[in-house]
């Protein structure tokens, strides 16, 4: 299975692993999805540089690891065509000189104007999250497991102001799963 949410599902259906049905299903709300297309430029300009600056993170602690992210993860307002590949002929796309020069230069620039409009983001996230221990009505859900995902790597970022409700969500959700945050090595 390739994507992290069918794996999820499955360990849910899985007796082994506890009693089944724990998780629900996603619901239909389209409220988040359109939140977070409404950051995706947002989040990739701040997490990005940030998850292999940080140094503590295990997949990033070898050069190769935080490299093969680099390659494989474009800043905006680049798309994936332009960005893989070496620039060689055979292989056309971005050198990797410049995606690492991109990529300190998006660490090295200010980014509390982006900050700013992360922290009016989730204020609108707060206001349509259902409560502090789950996103949708009814119950924790593959909703929050998305959801909550993403949210998770907000915590690298240095200076977010979490509104009260989505900052209960985040830590009860972290202890709940056992996985914490990123706020210690926030950059």
């Amino acid at each position: 299975m390739g994507e992290s949410l069918d794996i999820i599902a499955k360990v849910d259906e899985d007796e082994r692993f506890g009693p089944s049905g724990q998780i629900l299903p996603a619901t239909s709300r389209t409220d988040f999805k359109a939140w977070q297309k409404s950051v995706q430029t947002l989040l990739r300009t701040l997490q990005r540089p940030r998850y292999v600056a940080t140094g503590l993170l295990p997949e990033f602690q070898q050069l190769d690891g935080r490299h093969a992210f680099i390659k494989n993860h474009q800043l905006p307002p680049y798309e994936k065509p332009e960005w893989k590949g070496d620039g060689t002929d055979a292989n056309p796309g971005m050198p990797m000189d410049e995606k690492l020069k991109l990529y300190a230069k998006a660490m090295a620039g200010d980014p509390a104007s982006l900050i700013e409009d992360l922290n009016s983001k989730l204020i609108e996230l707060d206001d349509i999250i259902y409560c502090e221990h789950y996103c949708s009505e009814g119950g924790i859900s593959m909703d929050d497991v998305d959801l909550w995902s993403r949210l998770r790597s907000i915590t690298i970022v240095k200076g977010v102001r979490w509104p009260a409700k989505l900052r209960s969500y985040m830590d009860n959700l972290s202890a709940l799963g056992d996985v914490p945050l990123y706020d210690e090595m926030a950059l």
